[in-house]
């Protein structure tokens, strides 16, 4: 007995090691980008890549043609590259490298035929199990959890030999486990299940993400654990005569393998890491040719003069386009946040019937907090009305469509008015979308009737909901977050009008349109977090408060919120409380607003139309509207630069949409605290976006989800590529690329720079270990910091808390400040 409960207890930790190399897998509704070797970030970079190969048989560098047309393109400096190969005592021609490189890319290799059966078995019941509600026929027996369920069917399913009665199986997860794996040593168990759950990554990491939150309906309904995967895998592996441990060569066998790309896992850096590091230098040196190096201190700069208006965005990339457009067309003052503008909350929409966490997947929801109708008016009922005729007609139409009798007589007396709706939508996605702006302008939306409730007077409930949330929030957390927001973007000035901008898309017929609203809010929209900010700040009793912690806001500003929608670029202002003293500040600002929306839509769409500036907003609301659009708007792609500092650092800087903009004053933070936030915050955030933006460009059948055309939705929680297989974990080609073999996304690792003193960002890393990591390890491939004390000279992070100048921008600089000089 005892020799049992050993094995056990060897098995979950096994499991739990293994689970470590696996990165998490969001549900499509709530896609959250993220890094898909997360697990090995406490490795160098290039010997994370090479177990990524070994273990997903993904390549980790892009391919030597990707990097040619950098450098024919002049984007990789030839001096730069020089310094770097020199560097690494390599003196040889680029073109012979180039050349060396492509002759060693090898094709990725065949899989065995059983795993490949195994993948598919396993895959099929696993789309079965973790439906969320699309299956019309579910699966039976789910409610006793995944192996069980499977344990019961097996016997009717003509793909597992074998198995003529439930009783032919193991009873247990666990009995399964150890039938399978007591035929080998217990030192090999690691390795045997760490390459059974990267088998199927996708689907193993979205077992691991739904495991891991708790507040999962789904799971708490129909359990499953990595246990019984690992358990249903390696019996139907065992049945089907695929092999159970890994081969000895996994890393050659495992695919792309060629030389220069791939290193051991213990070995040096490939020569692909040179050309890279290149590439990402001399991106680095031109964005520093483009910041405002004479700004040393914000707050000198300010003359008492109030902007027209302060607006907060998201430090999205695609916010970067719209606010240089916002400046241009006055005097705006325009500030980067992260999107969930620091209220960490899980929300629920008056319309919904389900929760959302709205904040990154790295900070815990802290308060609870629902719409709630602001009364019972016209406007109310009016929507109320036409929301019940639209959700019957919906269920009523979705029913004849599905159901096995009444399709057939669906189709004799709809399917001319549905094919005409068809061919308008398909032909004509322009007249769609005036149509439904049109719906929209006689129904009143949610947030016209509603407000959030962010007091926690307003709930029956004033301790906590469900999972032991508050219930809104306290007047000292209100106080906290307003000061915070001010606090980490340093103002000292306030405008009449300060509007809050959270971000959504707006896209048709697409899977991943979840991926490109606000990564900060979970992949959900940002307007609810810029509303319940809004209100916090308009409530009188917390700026009294914010008065005696030394901020004067004055009396006749006014705090709205607002939402970027970045596919069209409106900029829609959730205006309704606003008093009638700021209606021709509000009338005023909506001008300019829609003056730099089309600036913005003609930048955007530029190649497309010409350079017709008249047809930029056109165009971008037929790509908004059209089903067959399989790219309405780029996305993230492009990021490649994370700029921590005041907006004076890149005014009037065209940064192309590549740069995350944090605002920060360093002079408003004597104890480096905002600093301290954003860099464990925000910075790691965006680690995360453009390290899923890279790997997904470099190898996207590994690391991405190919093309959307061959796409196929399973279950409510993902795609998969033709009908069936491995749960897809990342971004599909036509986010991330022109063509097959042209990127759009320039696979660089993030450059991060940050303007304050270098003694302050030293002492971050020392405290943060997880970030120091990120920095020492490559994760983030450059961190540079602008030091405002010592003129603005520029220093680059060199690993273990040591940093160099550099000689072009400060010359009389020391050569080095390291740890032991603080």
């Amino acid at each position: 007995m005892s020799e049992q409960l050993d094995d056990q207890r060897r098995i979950e930790e096994s499991i739990d090691r293994a689970a470590d190399r696996i990165g998490s897998v969001w549900p499509l509704h709530s896609f959250v980008t993220a890094n898909p070797l997360s697990g090995f970030e406490d490795e160098p970079f290039h010997q994370a890549v090479a177990e990524g190969q070994r273990l997903f048989g993904g390549r980790g560098y892009p391919r030597p043609s990707v990097f040619r047309r950098a450098w024919e393109d002049g984007r990789i400096d030839p001096d730069v590259l020089h310094a770097e190969l020199e560097a690494r005592g390599i003196d040889r021609d680029p073109e012979d490298l180039l050349a060396e490189m492509a002759e060693g890319d090898a094709e990725r290799g065949e899989p065995d035929t059983a795993t490949e059966e195994v993948d598919r078995v396993l895959s099929k019941w696993l789309a079965a199990f973790l439906d969320e509600g699309e299956a019309k026929w579910p699966m039976p027996n789910r409610e006793e959890g995944f192996y069980a369920a499977w344990r019961s069917v097996a016997p009717y399913d003509g793909d597992a030999p074998g198995c003529d009665d439930p009783d032919d199986l193991p009873e247990t997860a666990t009995a399964a486990l150890e039938a399978v794996l007591a035929d080998y040593p217990v030192g090999q168990w690691d390795d045997i299940l760490a390459h059974h759950l990267a088998a199927l990554p996708g689907w193993s990491g979205f077992i691991k993400q739904r495991i891991d939150d708790d507040t999962d309906r789904w799971q708490e309904r129909y359990p499953i654990t990595l246990a019984e995967y690992l358990a249903v895998r390696l019996t139907l592996a065992d049945l089907l005569d695929a092999p159970i441990e890994p081969e000895a060569d996994a890393v050659e066998s495992g695919g792309d393998g060629p030389a220069g790309d791939v290193a051991d896992v213990d070995g040096d850096v490939p020569l692909a890491e040179s050309w890279l590091t290149a590439w990402e230098e001399s991106y680095r040196d031109r964005l520093l040719e483009g910041l405002d190096d004479g700004v040393a201190d914000p707050s000198s700069g300010d003359d008492g003069e109030r902007p027209a208006a302060q607006l907060v965005f998201c430090i999205d990339t695609r916010s970067e386009v719209i606010r240089r457009h916002i400046e241009a067309q006055g005097p705006y003052e325009t500030h980067g946040y992260a999107g969930f503008f620091g209220v960490p909350m899980r929300y629920r929409g008056h319309d919904s019937a389900g929760e959302a966490d709205a904040c990154p997947p790295i900070v815990e929801p802290e308060h609870h907090v629902v719409d709630r109708p602001d009364a019972d008016g016209d406007a109310a009922t009016a929507r109320e009305r036409w929301t019940g005729l639209a959700d019957a007609a919906t269920h009523h139409f979705e029913t004849l469509k599905k159901n096995v009798v009444a399709a057939f007589t669906f189709v004799e007396g709809a399917g001319g008015a549905y094919g005409s709706a068809m061919a308008t939508r398909t032909l004509a996605p322009s007249a769609i979308a005036k149509l439904g702006a049109a719906v929209d302008e006689r129904v009143p939306s949610a947030r016209e009737i509603c407000s959030p409730a962010i007091d926690s007077e307003e709930y029956d409930d004033h301790d906590h909901a469900d999972h032991d949330l508050p219930q809104g929030m306290s007047l000292e957390e209100k106080v906290e977050y307003a000061a915070s927001a001010f606090e980490l973007m340093g103002w000292t000035v306030f405008a009449r009008l300060v509007v809050f901008a959270g971000h959504a898309s707006e896209t048709t017929n697409n899977p991943f349109g979840s991926s490109l609203d606000c990564g900060a809010c979970a992949g959900n929209p940002g307007g609810p977090n810029a509303r319940v900010l809004a209100a916090i700040c308009n409530d009188e009793d917390v700026r009294d408060a914010l008065r005696d912690r030394g901020f004067e806001i004055p009396e006749d500003t006014v705090f709205l919120a607002g939402e970027h929608n970045t596919t069209t670029d409106e900029l829609a202002l959730f205006d309704d409380g606003v008093p009638e003293s700021h209606r021709e500040d509000i009338e005023r600002l909506r001008e300019d607003l829609a003056s730099a929306r089309a600036g913005a839509a003609a930048e955007r769409t530029a190649a497309t139309t010409g350079g017709d500036p008249d047809a930029g907003v056109d165009e971008v609301e037929r790509r908004a509207a059209d089903w067959a659009e399989t790219r309405p708007e780029w996305g993230l792609a492009g990021n490649a630069s994370f700029v921590i500092g005041p907006r004076d650092l890149t005014d009037g800087r065209n940064l192309h949409g590549r740069a995350f903009l944090h605002s920060y004053d360093w002079t408003t933070d004597p104890d480096g605290e905002a600093l301290e936030g954003i860099m464990t915050g925000p910075l790691v955030v965006t680690q995360w976006i453009n390290n899923q933006y890279y790997f997904a460009t470099v190898d996207n059948a590994v690391y991405g989800s190919g093309s959307k055309i061959t796409q196929n939705p399973v279950g409510n929680v993902g795609v998969v590529q033709g009908n069936g297989g491995d749960l897809m974990t990342g971004l599909p080609l036509q986010s991330l690329k022109v063509a097959d073999e042209r990127p759009y996304h320039q696979p660089l690792r993030l450059t991060a720079v940050i303007h304050a003193p270098v003694e302050r960002v030293t002492e971050i890393l020392r405290t943060h270990e997880q970030v120091e990591h990120l920095a020492d390890n490559g994760w983030i491939g450059d961190l540079t910091v602008v030091d405002p004390e010592r003129d603005n000279a520029v220093f680059r992070y060199l690993g273990d808390l040591e940093w160099e100048t550099d000689a072009a921008a400060d010359p009389a600089a020391p050569v080095a400040q390291s740890a032991a000089d603080d």
